[in-house]
């Protein structure tokens, strides 16, 4: 018997006993399904959190943060000045390994006013004009501050979408997108100039839900959906504070903003952060050196600071990663390994009522191999099929868990893991029909026409 006969007649089995070899690929089908369907949502997780990695700069930038003086150093404690920007111009000077150095003084959520309306920023900060490189910021309309504005510390600002919508009214309620550049808010009193706007930032998700909502329009009855704030959770919280951010010429808030903390009311003179980008992630080590050379040096010695690269960041998206397809891998492999043994007893029950037509195949001369073919196609055959509604169905799962999961970022369906869902069912079936083969073949001619 060639193969083809032996899938002619698999087929026809199978075909004969319908709803029970449903039954039977029930599970390689939820085996399959769950399979595919969980590395869509950890494949739509990593794409959130790889996305959320590129907003915030990339793994080539690192932040520099003060840091208690050590306890070996606690007589020097008079003499530290923490981060200051002598130490920026000390870096831009002597760490040829860093490519741009951002300096930041930062307001904590000063109260912006405007016509009535008040908002309190996430981010209120005084940088130079670098900064939009450094955290990978856009300016949709207007400019951002020079260094012109930042020497003579003019009073402007650059704001995002966030800021807009609150002080001058979102565009669905405006009916219009309002660019208010020229336009003045106030910032504890001091009036500040808008010359420019970022673009609105969202994920992947937030992007293809509005663009649907746009194309297909429907009557609300309850509050719209704010485009801009929204909870702490999630990754679309960093996209979210971005767009709650405002940028001021550093010397603006060191003059302006930062007097008052200081002594004898003359400006405080430290930095907030201290920002670094580096020329590329395989001379990370070779770049904190340098950068840690020169602290050492404009800070007389004293290590009251450290470095806080992203690599974390991307080590712990790696780790979930693995830790996720790991649980799903497993969960999945379970459901396959009870369809395999839904396979293997249907295929033993099958035997046990054929047994007269397996001794009458081996007494007009199928052999011991024809008969384990034959056992064995069937039950690759009924996996396969499995496999393949499996794969069908694990579409419609995926649309399902999208609605209830809660990631934020829309599963993705991979070749790779359909292919590997498949052969995987393949394989089940394989090792499901095995015993069942072995079983048929070892079946005595003359014992098997006495059967009844």
């Amino acid at each position: 018997m060639n193969l083809f006969n032996a899938l002619t007649v698999g087929f026809k089995e199978i075909w004969a006993h319908k709803f029970r070899s449903l039954l039977t690929m029930m599970g390689i089908i939820l085996g399959v399904s769950s399979l595919v369907a969980m590395s869509a949502l950890v494949k739509g997780m990593e794409n959130g959190m790889r996305e959320v990695l590129i907003a915030i700069g990339g793994l080539e930038k690192v932040r520099v943060e003060e840091n208690d003086i050590p306890a070996a150093q606690a007589h020097l404690a008079e003499e530290a000045v923490g981060t200051t920007m002598n130490d920026v111009y000390a870096l831009e000077r002597s760490a040829p390994l860093i490519t741009m150095v951002t300096p930041e003084m930062r307001m904590q959520r000063p109260m912006l006013t405007r016509g009535g309306k008040s908002f309190m920023p996430f981010n209120f900060v005084g940088t130079w004009p670098n900064a939009i490189q450094m955290n990978q910021h856009v300016i949709e309309y207007g400019r951002m501050f020079n260094q012109i504005d930042d020497e003579y510390a003019n009073s402007v600002c650059v704001i995002g979408t966030m800021v807009r919508d609150e002080l001058f009214g979102p565009p669905e309620k405006v009916g219009k997108e309002i660019i208010p550049l020229g336009e003045q808010i106030s910032v504890n009193g001091q009036p500040l100039t808008i010359i420019g706007m970022f673009q609105h930032y969202e994920s992947e998700q937030e992007r293809k839900i509005r663009l649907l909502e746009k194309e297909n329009p429907v009557e609300e009855s309850g509050p719209k959906r704010s485009r801009g704030w929204g909870g702490r959770k999630g990754n679309n919280y960093i996209f979210r504070s971005k767009n709650a951010t405002v940028y001021i010429p550093i010397n603006t808030m060191w003059l302006k903003f930062r007097s008052a903390s200081g002594t004898n009311s003359a400006p405080d003179p430290r930095l907030s952060q201290l920002w670094l980008r580096i020329a590329s992630v395989d001379l990370l080590e070779p770049a904190l050196q340098q950068a840690r050379n020169v602290l050492m040096h404009t800070h007389k010695g004293i290590e009251d600071f450290s470095f806080q690269t992203q690599e974390n960041m991307s080590d712990q998206i790696n780790s979930s990663i693995r830790n996720a397809r790991m649980s799903g891998g497993i969960i999945s492999a379970i459901s396959l390994l009870v369809g395999g043994i839904g396979i293997m007893n249907i295929m033993l029950a099958s035997i046990t009522e054929r047994i007269r037509e397996i001794g009458i195949r081996k007494a007009v001369g199928a052999s011991n191999f024809n008969v384990f073919t034959q056992i064995l196609v069937e039950s690759v055959v009924i996996a396969m099929l499995g496999g393949v509604a499996g794969l069908a169905f694990s579409h419609a799962l995926v649309q399902i868990l999208s609605l209830v999961s809660p990631t934020e970022n829309t599963p993705v369906i991979t070749i790779e893991a359909m292919l590997l869902a498949f052969v995987f069912s393949a394989l089940v079936g394989v090792l499901a029909g095995l015993i069942p083969a072995f079983r048929a073949a070892k079946l005595h001619p003359i014992q098997a026409l006495r059967y009844e």
